[in-house]
């Protein structure tokens, strides 16, 4: 990894990752879909490791959005599982490297029973600063701006806030998460070009990496890819 000024000044804090391919990975194979989330959710657990060699203090995880419930109900219902399982298996991971657990998303949208699981990793976690991982659970970027918006229309009609106070730094004191900094970089695999609805307010400044890696076959040398190539670019946020 190259060792500049750039990389004491732009040092990655958070990224975020839209975990794309399952379903092409377990088709190349001949295999269901859900097999191919079941081969997701492992790759899941080399990123961490990875995340915590580069010292990243927050990884956001797209892991189901709010056009996902539109899936089979077969699919979304063992989608629902696989997450049971995942955080069952790695909340003991989590303790280890002390890192705790948050979600964001329309989260009461989840059936009770994943809830409760959730839930349960969420307290279980919540005294950790060390690291953070961040499961992005039926969520979309759009409805987290409307969601925001509503308080905002509901406080200023409590007499909360007034018109003149309304701004960027005020907004993102009503997003899911305001006080986790923004993503420095953001990784697509599978190939595609878009963002999916995902942190659009967040990722306004973000580095984007994409890579043709299907996720089942994202690994530890592939994120450390990401993290070099993060480093090679300079970043001016609209200067010179």
């Amino acid at each position: 990894m190259a060792e500049n000024n750039l990389v004491i000044k732009n040092g990655i804090r958070h990224v975020a990752i839209i975990m794309d391919g399952n379903g092409r990975w377990a088709k190349q194979r001949g295999l269901s879909r859900i097999e191919g989330h079941k081969a997701g959710a492992k790759a899941i657990e080399k990123v961490l490791k990875a995340a915590d060699k580069h010292s990243i203090e927050y990884i956001t995880l797209y892991a189901f959005s709010t056009e996902n419930w539109k899936r089979p109900k077969n699919e979304v219902t063992g989608l629902m599982g696989l997450l049971k399982e995942f955080l069952e298996i790695n909340t003991k991971i989590l303790h280890e490297k002390e890192t705790r657990l948050r979600a964001i998303g329309r989260i009461s949208d989840l059936p009770f029973s994943t809830r409760q699981v959730l839930d349960k990793s969420i307290n279980d976690t919540s005294q950790y600063t060390k690291r953070q991982l961040i499961l992005a659970l039926s969520y979309g970027g759009r409805a987290e701006i409307i969601d925001g918006v509503k308080k905002i229309a509901e406080d200023y009609k409590n007499g909360k806030i007034k018109e003149k106070n309304i701004n960027e730094e005020l907004f993102r004191n009503y997003l899911y998460a305001p006080d986790i900094p923004d993503p420095e970089l953001m990784i697509r695999t599978s190939g595609e070009f878009r963002l999916s609805n995902f942190l659009l307010w967040q990722l306004s400044y973000s580095e984007f990496y994409i890579t043709e890696t299907l996720w089942p076959d994202f690994d530890e040398n592939e994120f450390t890819k990401a993290i070099e190539s993060y480093y090679l670019r300079n970043r001016r946020y609209g200067g010179v």
